[in-house]
């Protein structure tokens, strides 16, 4: 990352009273000047040749409060608008004032701690996930051996089941790991409307009566990434006994309703927590809704749960553009 260059630069302070004192002084001086050249070369030629001059000292004072004020602090929005997005974005290296400079270096380093964290997290998940991989197999592969074994009692055959059973629910947790940590990636960049989703989510949820409202309300997250986010949020909603969902789409937000049991008052503060189910017997892993939230988070929007008479519902809330 690039860093911002260092060398002599004007204070804030200079600058502002700079120019408000050069605003003032060129008033002054015209005020002057046209009491004492009028007379001499006559007053429109006077007049004219002093807004020529206040027109070209306006216009070097303008400059540098673009290049001291405006471009530093543009270039560092862009740049913090390119980190937040995930792409790498160019450091801006020359920022007019001394107090900008500071703000400069302090949201760089922000931004660069940032990704290191991110960095880390991801590397972290992809490594337990690459080592773990490889015993889990194996665990699984004995399991089935031993389950295949004619001379196996009904006791060991059934412990055996239950190794295969375990060794599922752990590859299924790590896998879940995974999404969880490229859900944390920015990459879903688009905009999508609900009638572009209906027919998938309808075929990948037969059991479920899915019904749209605001289907040509385009919202601010690409077609992959709201699929995922309605994949999690419907295939809770089946789980747990829903036979209809109603998706509601309006400018900048989203609603997903659906008849269920809801959720109880005990459990409403932690579904986004990692690994909390209550669904594991019917294959729930507790990852659903972190991945969700992941996924939202990194591009801006984000999900809360809202109390209903009937149901669970969840409100998305997109990012204004």
């Amino acid at each position: 990352m690039a860093r911002i260059r260092h060398k002599w630069r004007p204070g804030l302070a200079l600058v502002l009273g700079g120019g408000l004192a050069g605003t003032l002084l060129l008033s002054l001086l015209g005020l002057v000047l046209l009491r004492y050249l009028g007379p001499e070369i006559g007053f429109r030629k006077a007049a004219v040749l002093l807004a020529l001059a206040i027109g070209l000292a306006t216009g070097v004072l303008g400059y540098l409060q673009y290049r001291l004020l405006l471009r530093p602090i543009t270039a560092l929005a862009d740049h913090a608008s390119a980190v937040q997005s995930g792409e790498a974005g160019e450091s801006p290296s020359r920022l007019g004032t001394r107090e900008a400079t500071r703000l400069g270096e302090a949201v760089l380093g922000m931004a660069e701690t940032l990704q290191r964290r991110e960095a880390s997290v991801r590397g972290f998940a992809e490594h337990v996930t690459h080592e773990l991989k490889t015993p889990v197999t194996a665990i699984r592969a004995a399991g089935e051996l031993l389950s295949d074994s004619p001379k196996l009692e009904a006791d060991d055959k059934a412990l055996a089941e239950q190794i295969l059973g375990a060794t599922d629910q752990m590859q299924s947790h790590l896998e879940a790991l995974r999404r969880v940590t490229a859900a944390r990636v920015p990459e879903h960049h688009g905009t999508v409307r609900l009638d572009d989703l209906a027919e998938d989510l309808r075929a990948e949820c037969p059991d479920l009566r899915v019904e749209v409202e605001g289907a040509d309300q385009s919202l601010p997250l690409a077609a992959s990434g709201l699929q995922i986010v309605l994949h999690h949020l419907l295939g809770n909603a089946k789980r747990h006994g829903a036979s209809r969902v109603t998706l509601r789409a309006a400018s900048g937000h989203l609603t997903v309703q659906d008849d269920g049991p809801g959720i109880s008052e005990g459990n409403r503060d932690r579904i986004f927590a990692p690994f909390f189910t209550t669904a594991r017997e019917q294959g729930g892993t507790g990852m659903g809704l972190t991945i969700v939230a992941n996924l939202l988070g990194a591009h801006g929007a984000g999900i809360e749960l809202v109390q209903t008479r009937e149901g669970a519902r969840f409100e998305v809330h997109f990012p204004k553009t």
